[in-house]
């Protein structure tokens, strides 16, 4: 038996990137930044940011272009993957992505609407069984607490 899963709260580094193809499918791309606090041997607090390549294809790419944004606090749940490509220079490259299965998002919108517009309400499923704005399904130990650790 094997277990890919993973489960990462953190927050976006930049807008997501969304492609869509002809045959209707999409795909959302977006870093997430990850922060761990900790205090080294001294005794300073250090924080250490650990940044992600995120991959959401629909309906889930859908939402993250229409709610995501740079900031915006969420809860993902996917898988990892890798893939090789060649870059637009021919060099082989590999590089390594979490799949997103899953998203729930947190904390206040960054706009100044105050809302998150026409999202289904957190107790009907969003699109790709995904919940969207439902804090309560997070464990209380993976939400970040008070200040706000973007490293931008």
């Amino acid at each position: 038996m094997s277990v890919n899963k993973v489960t990462l709260v953190g927050n976006l580094g930049k807008d997501p990137v969304v492609r869509k193809f002809d045959n209707g499918r999409a795909v959302a791309q977006f870093s997430l930044a990850t922060n761990e606090k900790y205090k080294d041997k001294t005794g300073n607090q250090v924080t250490k940011t650990e940044w992600h390549n995120i991959v959401m294809w629909s309906p889930l790419a859908e939402i993250a272009e229409r709610f995501l944004k740079k900031g915006t606090q969420v809860y993902l749940e996917g898988k990892i993957e890798s893939r090789d490509y060649t870059d637009k220079d021919g060099i082989q490259r590999r590089t390594t992505e979490i799949v997103v299965r899953d998203m729930t998002l947190l904390g206040a919108p960054q706009s100044s609407g105050g809302g998150y517009g026409d999202v289904p309400p957190p107790s009907e499923p969003a699109y790709g069984g995904g919940s969207v704005g439902k804090v309560s399904d997070v464990p209380s130990d993976l939400v970040p607490s008070g200040e706000d650790d973007l490293p931008f």
